[in-house]
This record gives C-alpha cells, structure tokens and sequence, in this order.
C-alpha cells in the first residue's frame, strides 16, 4: 500500500524528539510502503483540520499524483481533525497512536496480547464515533404508528464498545489473578526474576534469546515482539533465574496504551531486578534512557525501590570515544555488550550475579522440626552457610537479601 508521511513542524520545532522514529514504525505495518515524506510548517495548529486549507490542497494533490492509498501523521490527532482530514482528503489516515496501534494488532499472537491491543483499540476508537460514517441517521424508537425518537447509532455504539470494554477488562483481571498464583507458585521455588525492560528496537529479545539460549523472534524493526516471553537462565555463582521480556517503549507512548498493557508490565513491578537495555548507536541514547524511566515510574518503579542493571548493547555499531568509554567505567551498574557478536555476554552474566548477591547479608534464625519443609527450602535457595541441630530444632546461619528474607516469612 502506497503511503505518504506527513510531519507538522510547529514554530520550526519537531513534535518528537527522533524525527526517523515515525518512519521505522510506518515500516514496522505490514504491507506498508512509504512513498514519500512530507515535512509540513505551521505557525500554529488549526483546531478543527490541524493544517490550514493550502497545505491541505497541496497534500491532496500530491495523493491524486502518487495515487497515495493511506496517510500517516506523526501527530495525535483528534477525532475532528481526524474525520475533517479524511472528508478534505478523501483518503484513510493514521495518527501516531492509531499507527502504534495498528502494528501491535499485527504483532500479538496469545490470547493476552489480543485482548489488550483490543482493549486499546477500544479505548481510541470511542472517542472517533464521529466519523462520517453513512448509517449514522436517527433511528425511530418506541411504540405506535409514528414511534418517538430512538437513540443514535452513536449511542448504540458507544454502549456497545462500553460494553466490550468491560468484557475485556473482566478476562484480563482473570489474567492479573492468574500471574498473582503463578508468582505465588515461584515464591516457593528457588527461583529470582528478573526483568527485560526498553525502548522498542533496542535489541531486548536479542538479549533474551542469548541468555536463555531461545530462538525467539528478532528483527531490527519496533515491536518486532510484542507478547511477553519468560524462561529460567541458569548464570554462575547464583542460583536459577526466571527472565521475563516485555514489550518495548516508546516515546509519547498514550496514557491509555500503558493502561491497556499494565497486565503484562506488572511483571516488571513484582521482578526482583530490571535489566534496562539500551541501543548505544542511536541518536537518541540519552532521551530515549528518559523515557524508560518515565514509564517505569507510571508502574511504581525508581532506581530507589528496584536494582536496575543497564546493559548498552549494540557496541559493534558505536565505538566510544575517549570521554564515553571513561564515563562508562565510572558506573557500578552498566555493562557494555554487542548481542550480535557476543561480545560483553560473559561480563553482562557475571554483573547479573554480582547484582543478585549484592544485596545479601548474614543472620541467624530459628526453626523447630515441625518447619522441615521450610528448611528444605532454605537449603534449595543455597541461602544456608552452616546449621547445628539444638534440643528443639535447627539454627540456622543463612546468607540472604531482602528479598528472600520476605519469602522465607511468607512461608513461616
């Protein structure tokens, strides 16, 4: 399908901060080749259209010339600008939130997946009801020969997408109860978590696939994956680990996106570590290290409360400079790796058990022999140092972290 892109520049400023970052997602939807882009100058957005008439006419002749079949706009349009460009236009159009959206219907394949990009789409699509649609006429309603005003296809949509919503909404809170008893169910296996967290595109399945020996899909496209993906790793000097993939992020990411995937990034909030993956090459390194974090924090999460290991990954696409590589060695918690050529994995999984043991520390504690099941737990984590058997029980030295200090008293 050929598309054209149009990106508004308001005042002489961009809207977001990687002007090539709607193009990769245009390329992301499948089917889609884009023809031409179109840097558009406003002095001020108009309301109702967002361009004014002569920019308009100007695209519209343009599409007529290219036979362009769809429009995508690095914007976020409203429903009335979007129903007044598409009436002025004569052509579908996609806004950026629209363009996110139509990928992740491309890109989820479990049943969650589904059920949470029609959950957004839902959400979106309520407030564009005003489209100019041909059976939005008043429909009769009541009783008798004339019969008094019925409500509007409108109201019968809206009611109808409400609820949808709510249907939805109720099978992903099974889905929420389902993960609780999964997460119970490692509480009382010898097991950490950890999290794979990202911008989109910035090679997390890559690292999943090398640290968990998977061939899981990886391309260098955003959101080439989009359902979460967890498997046990098995790293030196620690104990098993269970790793979870999320789906990546991304800059002016809608509120009601995250809303929508909070089922699948709540994973994030109860893993005992976050690994934050970020693409050393782009141009876009520092802002887009921003905007992980602002999203993290949408989830309850800070470098406070969750240890975060950033690993920079795509070195073979960036050398350092002198100044770089000294600010690299200077932090405690970065390792610097090359997914594609497997340089830096080796150091990447000894940070990871340098972080999992960390935060450990020696104490003594008390079990009588009715507690042998917790016992047997202790010795499975590897937490215990040395045991002496006394008149009523065990003492125990372990060696542990809050975290499995916090298990072990859920188990008492």
């Amino acid at each position: 399908m050929l598309t054209c892109i149009v990106r508004p520049i308001i005042n002489k400023k961009f809207i977001n901060f990687d002007v090539t970052e709607f193009t990769k997602l245009s390329e992301a939807l499948p089917g889609v080749v884009v023809e031409l882009e179109l840097d558009v100058n406003l002095k001020k957005v108009d309301p109702s259209k967002l361009l004014g008439s002569g920019k308009i006419s100007d695209i519209k002749t343009i599409i007529n010339q290219k036979k362009i079949k769809l429009l995508l706009v690095d914007f976020e349009l409203t429903p009335i600008q979007q129903r007044n460009l598409e009436k002025e236009l004569n052509i579908k159009i996609l806004d950026r939130t629209g363009l996110i959206l139509e990928i992740f219907s491309a890109r989820a394949l479990s049943r969650e997946g589904v059920l949470q990009v029609e959950l957004a789409h839902l959400n979106y699509n309520k407030s564009r009801l005003v489209r100019s649609w041909t059976h939005l006429e008043r429909q009769r309603g009541g009783m008798g020969f004339l019969g008094g005003p019925g409500e509007t296809q409108i109201e019968a949509d809206k009611r109808a997408i409400n609820l949808r919503i709510s249907q939805i909404k109720n099978q992903l809170s099974k889905v929420v109860k389902t993960r609780k008893i999964h997460r119970f169910s490692r509480d009382k296996i010898p097991f950490y978590t950890i999290a794979l967290v990202g911008y989109t595109n910035s090679g997390k399945s890559s690292i999943y696939n090398i640290l968990t020996n998977s061939t899981e899909l990886s391309k260098d496209m955003l959101f080439a994956t989009l359902d979460p993906k967890m498997k046990i790793i098995d790293l030196p000097f620690t104990n098993n680990i269970i790793l979870s993939d999320t789906v990546g992020f991304i800059s002016n990411l809608p509120t009601h996106l995250v809303e929508s995937f909070k089922a699948t990034l709540e994973e994030v909030f109860y893993a005992d570590y976050v690994l934050h993956v970020r693409d050393i090459s782009s141009t876009d390194f520092q802002n887009q290290s921003i905007i992980v974090y602002e999203i993290l924090e949408e989830l309850g999460i800070t470098k406070f409360n969750k240890p975060i290991l950033e690993v920079w990954n795509k070195k073979d696409l960036f050398d350092l400079s002198f100044s770089e590589m000294s600010q690299y060695e200077n932090k405690k918690n970065v390792v610097l790796v090359s997914a594609k050529t497997g340089e830096g994995i080796e150091e990447l999984k000894k940070k990871i058990s340098e972080l999992v043991n960390s935060s450990k520390f020696n104490e003594n504690i008390f079990l009588p022999f009715t507690k042998n099941k917790i016992r047997s737990w202790l010795f499975n984590k590897k937490l215990v140092l040395k045991e002496k058997i006394v008149d009523d029980g065990f003492l125990i030295s372990v060696f542990w972290n809050e975290q499995d200090k916090n298990k072990y008293l859920k188990l008492i």
